[in-house]
């Protein structure tokens, strides 16, 4: 998956999306901004392996990203996991796109710096970097004070660092920075907030904060973090 190509790399955008919020379309744009990437595959998990069950139904998760995601071009879903009930990890998702894309289209997979840090402990983490290229969205004032990556990520750090133009080369392999602005939200802290009756339009796009509304969604307070 390293020979030379002409397609343009598509960012990988996953999560629980439980709910969708304006960190991830934050994210997403940072990443369409910084990086040589043709478009965001937002990719909602049915199950995650590494983490507890979402709190909204999959069928509401779904109806959030796409209000979010609505209108624009350079978005697109991939609800196909949402229809598995069993865990799904990240290499398993990026084999099947793999295999649905060819092993010359270049795949960028998003994170943010926590994301990142914690790779070690994802199934099969190395063959991440066989499957795609890394993105790691740093964020001015933040990743300074971040906790050091371990011994075994800081040894794939310096194999594989790239400037983001750089991704368009080879199909998989290497590791970019983009910047992103500083943001400080998490979907445990919204699904709280909402569960507090607190006022959370300054971290929710109008459409999903109407939906949740609407379906009545996250009234109880929960620690799950996403």
């Amino acid at each position: 998956m390293t020979g030379l190509n002409t397609s343009k790399p598509i960012g990988i955008l996953g999560g629980t999306f439980d709910p969708v919020h304006l960190g991830h379309l934050a994210l997403a744009e940072a990443a369409l901004a910084g990086l040589p990437i043709s478009e965001v595959l937002w990719l909602p998990s049915g199950s995650p392996g590494h983490r507890g069950s979402p709190v909204a139904s999959a069928r509401d998760r779904l109806a959030m990203l796409e209000l979010a995601t609505a209108g624009h071009a350079r978005y697109r879903i991939d609800a196909c996991e949402l229809e598995h009930g069993e865990p799904t990890y990240t290499v398993h998702t990026l084999t099947r796109m793999r295999a649905q894309l060819g092993a010359s289209q270049p795949l960028v997979l998003l994170l943010g710096s926590d994301s990142f840090l914690s790779l070690p402990t994802w199934l099969r983490w190395r063959e991440l970097f066989d499957l795609a290229h890394i993105a790691v969205a740093s964020r001015p004032g933040h990743d300074a004070s971040a906790v050091a990556p371990s011994p075994d990520l800081s040894e794939e750090i310096v194999r594989r660092s790239a400037r983001p133009e750089q991704l368009g080369a080879s199909a998989a392999g290497r590791i970019a920075r983009f910047d992103m602005p500083p943001t400080d939200i998490s979907a445990s802290a919204v699904r709280a907030g909402l569960g507090a009756g607190r006022d959370m339009r300054d971290l929710l796009p109008a459409a999903v904060l109407a939906y949740i509304q609407a379906q009545q969604l996250y009234s109880t307070k929960e620690t799950r973090k996403n």
